[in-house]
C-alpha cells in the first residue's frame, strides 16, 4: 500500500468516525421494544426488519418508559401510501390512553407540506411553526421547510431541546427554531394517526442527553 492510499484511507476513517458523532445511545434495538410502552388499549406494535411497525384503526403513540429533558434525538420514519400523518411526540405526558405536548410533524399532505412543523397535540395545535389560519407564517414556514420531506421515501428527523430551545431538522434542513417554556421534560414518542390498516414504519432512533 503506497503512502498517499494510506493518507486517503486514513482521512476516511476520520470523516467516518467524526459523522457517527459519539454519545448517542440508541433508544430501539431493532429486535424488541424494550424500553417502550402503549399507554392505550389499542394499537398493534410489531418489530419487522430492524424497524418498529405501527398498525391500527385508532390513533395511538408507542412512548419510551424514560423520560429526557434536555437532548438531540433522531428518528427515521416511512409513511404509508395514501392519507397518513405522523409525528414525532418529544418532552411529552402519558396517560391511559392519551398522549399530550410536543410533536414535531410529519406530514404527508403534499400540498400543506407542514412536515417539521411544531404541533402541541392535545393542547395549543398549531401554535407557533407555523400558526394556522395566519397566512404569513404558514408562507414563511413552506420556505424554510421547501421540499426537505420526501414523502415516499424515509425520512431522519433531528430535535434539539436545551432549555426553552426547540430545534426540528428534517433530512437537514431547519424546518423550526423556537423558545418555548411548556414543557421541559418528557418521554419521546411516535405515532400511528389512526388511518384503519395503515403501518408506519420506524428506525434507526437514537438520542444524545445534554448537559
Amino acid at each position: 500500500m503506497t503512502a498517499k492510499t494510506l493518507l486517503i484511507a486514513f482521512a476516511t476513517t476520520l470523516i467516518s468516525c467524526s459523522a457517527e458523532e459519539p454519545d448517542f445511545k440508541p433508544l430501539f434495538d431493532g429486535k424488541t421494544t424494550t424500553g417502550w410502552k402503549n399507554p392505550y388499549t389499542w394499537g398493534e406494535v410489531k418489530v419487522v426488519n430492524g424497524e418498529i411497525h405501527l398498525t391500527g384503526d385508532r390513533k395511538f403513540f408507542l412512548v419510551t418508559e424514560q423520560t429526557y429533558g434536555d437532548f438531540i434525538f433522531e428518528g427515521e420514519i416511512l409513511l404509508p401510501q395514501g392519507t397518513a400523518n405522523s409525528g414525532f411526540m418529544f418532552r411529552a405526558h402519558a396517560e391511559p390512553n392519551k398522549v399530550f405536548g410536543y410533536q414535531a410533524e410529519v406530514d404527508g399532505d403534499a400540498k400543506r407540506k407542514w412536515s417539521g412543523g411544531l404541533y402541541d397535540e392535545g393542547r395549543r395545535t398549531w401554535f407557533i411553526s407555523p400558526i394556522k389560519g395566519n397566512t404569513e407564517s404558514e408562507a414563511a414556514f413552506r420556505k424554510r421547510a421547501g421540499d426537505a420531506f420526501k414523502r415516499n421515501d424515509w425520512n431522519t428527523y433531528r430535535i434539539t431541546c436545551k432549555g426553552t430551545h426547540i430545534k426540528i431538522e428534517v433530512n437537514g434542513v431547519v424546518t423550526t427554531d423556537i423558545h418555548d417554556d411548556k414543557d421541559a421534560r418528557g418521554v419521546i414518542g411516535i405515532q400511528h394517526h389512526g388511518e384503519k390498516g395503515q403501518t408506519y414504519k420506524f428506525r434507526n432512533l437514537r438520542i444524545k442527553e445534554l448537559k
